[in-house]
């Protein structure tokens, strides 16, 4: 038995005729595309470029930083990359590449650091190789200007530079770059050396991101209850809630770190001064 089709309304048969016959979209074909193109095969080899998230304030104690890596791999380039409501600082931590924000051009060489503001995009291309890039995002309410960091010239310059007891720390975004919460650099210890004297924050939450070398770290409220004790090495993370020590120890080699703070924007070394000379056991901040 044949079934016979049911009649449309007006309205109905003019929302059909609309979207397109059957119901499916009409779609006009722009005049540079009349001629068909070849086809793209991605082999599993290919070139690539992902993203992947090591943590954010829904899997971690903090209640700002989230943390991620970008992995590009041979001659690639993202797509258009943007956070709504939050600024982010860029690390190339690994390889050589180039950002593109809000368009202009911005290289990312070994240990240089890019400022993205809210709501801003952007994206990330490489020639060959393969680079690694760390992003460390918080939540903010203000738009602030790009910042581009050098390493080759943040190294040299010793107004960026800050001299403790068998390490350096490099302010590679400091206060004087506008932002809501970020402030961040590197820390370079010498074999054999420890954090001194411990410190904590009450304003402050932050992450360690180590790039090279081994050592190991604590993280504690008090000496009593001190039960967070990690060997660390290259790719390693530890996150730092709020009015907790964090003392890092270096081995045989040097260690390497990103130090990466969302809160309160100060240094902990340019506030308080006896963090510099070491004359304290410990001190808060």
């Amino acid at each position: 038995m044949r079934t016979q089709p049911t009649a449309l309304s007006p309205s109905v048969r003019n929302l059909v005729l609309a979207c397109g016959i059957r119901g499916f979209p009409l779609f006009t074909v722009p005049s540079q595309m009349t001629k068909p193109k070849a086809a793209h095969f991605l082999s599993s080899q290919e070139a690539s470029f992902r993203y992947v998230e090591k943590t954010n304030p829904a899997s971690s104690n903090l209640a700002f930083l989230t943390y991620g890596v970008y992995e590009l791999t041979g001659a690639i380039e993202s797509g258009a990359l943007s956070y709504a409501n939050e600024e982010a600082l860029l690390f190339c931590i690994k390889g050589d590449a180039s950002a593109t924000l809000d368009g202009k051009d911005y290289p990312l060489h070994h240990y240089d650091v890019l400022y993205v503001p809210r709501g801003s995009s952007y994206r990330l291309k490489q020639k060959q190789g393969e680079t690694r890039i760390v992003v460390c995002r918080a939540p903010c309410e203000k738009s602030h200007p790009a910042f581009h960091s050098s390493w080759s010239e943040t190294s040299t310059n010793e107004k960026r530079i800050r001299h403790l007891k068998g390490k350096d720390v490099f302010l590679m975004f400091d206060v004087s770059e506008g932002a809501d919460k970020l402030i961040a650099g590197y820390t370079i210890f010498q074999p054999h050396q420890r954090s001194w004297p411990p410190h904590n924050h009450t304003d402050q939450e932050e992450i360690y991101i180590f790039t090279k070398g081994r050592g190991s770290m604590e993280v504690y409220a008090d000496e009593e209850t001190k039960s967070f004790v990690r060997s660390v090495g290259e790719g390693d993370a530890i996150t730092i809630p709020l009015l907790n020590y964090h003392p890092v120890f270096s081995q045989e080699e040097e260690l390497h770190f990103i130090w990466c703070i969302a809160g309160n924007r100060y240094w902990v070394g340019d506030k308080n001064k006896d963090f510099m000379t070491g004359k304290v056991d410990k001190l808060t901040t």
